[in-house]
């Protein structure tokens, strides 16, 4: 409805208010820093995406019909704090609860790294070659945990047909990716945490083409993918490294319920005092 009826939607009481005005917050923030760039005179030499964006809209500035202005910038920017911030958090709390949710799973990713980095090894993100089952179990984490149920909708740019059907022009196409990551058709065990549905009966890490975690879009398009996909990916492997309520709390992202969860160094003896060397990490 806020998308439909915007308008509308902004004088009707309800929580969504809290919603747009945290995204106004956002936008105010973005807006600021942007005013902060003007004023540090740095076009010239851009540093970064606002930067860059400010070279391009002086350089559009007369250029009839240019979209290269503020409005459209503050989005872009807003975009990219929400898909490549966000989710990536939200995923990263499901890893860590699903860790101690599954302890055996947990001790597995542990005896890998061992065995094939070390305990001093300084992890990047080519090691995942050589840890086929924390890689699964990463991508476990992103399939069981979907975090997206249903990915941006797109339009139909001309009549076409899709598994048989009837697509006319101008279709609005909102692709389910949750159905497709819990297909039985696909998946061994659709709703149990599986890490052996990325594996194969070698242990090597396997592609799925179900796995649609990161939107439909290469699917639909060749040429188009989630801008994010790689920098999720790496930030996901890199920083992976009782009874706990697992249910999903519903909202733009499907969020996990707040958890406390402390991480110990693996190299400290049984009983040792912890001290500084304790994290404790509040969700």
């Amino acid at each position: 409805m806020c998308e439909v009826l915007p308008g509308v939607m902004n004088h009707i009481p309800g929580p969504h208010l809290k919603a747009l005005s945290c995204c106004d917050f956002v936008r105010s923030f973005i807006r600021k820093e942007i005013q902060s760039h003007r004023e540090r005179g740095t076009v010239d030499e851009p540093q970064d995406f606002i930067d860059f964006y400010l070279d391009q809209m002086a350089k559009t500035q007369n250029v009839p019909d240019s979209t290269y202005d503020e409005d459209n910038m503050v989005q872009s920017i807003f975009d990219l704090f929400l898909a490549g911030s966000e989710t990536t958090a939200t995923t990263l709390r499901w890893a860590l609860l699903y860790m101690v949710a599954y302890p055996d799973i947990q001790e597995k990713v542990q005896k890998e790294l061992d065995a094939a980095l070390g305990p001093s090894h300084l992890i990047c993100y080519e090691d995942r070659k050589k840890l086929p089952y924390t890689n699964a179990v990463i991508h476990e984490i992103m399939r069981y945990g979907n975090i997206v149920l249903i990915t941006i909708p797109r339009q139909a740019v001309k009549n076409t047909t899709v598994l048989g059907y009837q697509l006319p022009k101008g279709t609005l196409i909102i692709p389910n990716l949750d159905s497709a990551l819990f297909d039985p058709k696909y998946w061994e065990t659709p709703h149990q945490f599986n890490p052996g549905h990325f594996l194969d009966k070698d242990g090597n890490f396997v592609a799925r083409e179900a796995f649609l975690a990161f939107s439909a879009d290469k699917f639909i398009d060749s040429h188009r993918v989630c801008l994010g996909e790689v920098l999720a990916r790496m930030e996901l492997f890199i920083i992976f490294f009782k009874e706990v309520n697992t249910q999903i709390i519903f909202g733009s992202t499907m969020k996990p319920h707040p958890y406390k969860i402390c991480a110990v160094l693996q190299s400290l003896k049984p009983r040792q005092k912890i001290n500084a060397a304790e994290i404790s990490m509040y969700f």
